[in-house]
């Protein structure tokens, strides 16, 4: 009886482990789903110039893209790039929502996107500030930046800015040096407003003989707005 015992008990260890090791097999195998294979890309646009909306690459503008179908309303994000454009080339083929969020513009309507292959969607939007007639030169010792403000709301112009940092992407939050005025007014858009950045004072920083990169800016006094942008130019300092 204590042999049959035994036997009955060797005979389950051995079932036991055919089943764990079959549910681990099992385990191992590879799915069958698809990978991604869809891309959404686009720009935002000056409604009126039709110039691109220029950004940050730090805290810039972001889009929100909700999946449609599942249970979960996560968003995911999508960081703009400094020129303005956009892309993610990994997206699952789906409708989506599509909304851009804390930019450097007056908001604008969320979308609802079939994204099949490489879409594209484009945002005309009106900035906040359209920062213009820009002039950014080397003039003995100093980078001296000249420009005029077009404001888009009544909202006062927070503070205006001149950035350098050896990057192309340089902006007010990523920069090695910067110039900056607190206007906390309304602009004058005849006025040409000045900043500068002295090299002498910073030579320890912006190294002489180098190239760097400056960029003007000026930030609207508006709940979570971003500053808005010229192209940086790259100067032999």
């Amino acid at each position: 009886m204590c042999d049959s015992k035994k036997d009955i008990m060797k005979k389950l260890r051995y079932i036991f482990l055919i089943v764990a090791l079959a549910a681990g097999l099992a385990s191992c195998e590879k799915d069958n789903y698809d990978g991604p294979t869809a891309g959404l890309s686009g720009r935002f646009v000056d409604v009126k110039t039709q110039e691109l909306i220029e950004q940050d690459i730090i805290l810039g503008t972001t889009i929100e893209i909700i999946e449609h179908g599942y249970a979960s309303r996560t968003p995911q994000a999508l960081i703009v790039k400094t020129d303005g454009t956009y892309a993610n080339s990994m997206l699952f083929a789906n409708t989506y929502t599509v909304t851009p969020v804390r930019g450097n513009f007056l908001p604008v309507d969320s979308q609802v996107v079939n994204i099949s292959g490489q879409t594209t969607l484009d945002f005309s939007v009106t900035p906040y500030i359209r920062v213009q007639d820009v002039s950014i030169t080397k003039s003995g010792t100093k980078v001296v930046a000249t420009f005029k403000l077009e404001q888009n709301v009544t909202n006062n112009v927070k503070k205006i800015g001149l950035y350098a940092h050896s990057d192309a992407r340089v902006g007010e939050p990523m920069r090695l040096v910067a110039a900056e005025t607190q206007l906390n007014a309304v602009s004058d858009p005849s006025q040409v407003y000045t900043l500068e950045i002295d090299l002498v004072a910073n030579s320890s920083i912006l190294k002489p003989g180098n190239k760097y990169y400056f960029r003007v800016g000026a930030l609207i006094d508006a709940g979570e707005a971003k500053p808005n942008y010229r192209p940086a130019v790259r100067l032999d300092i």
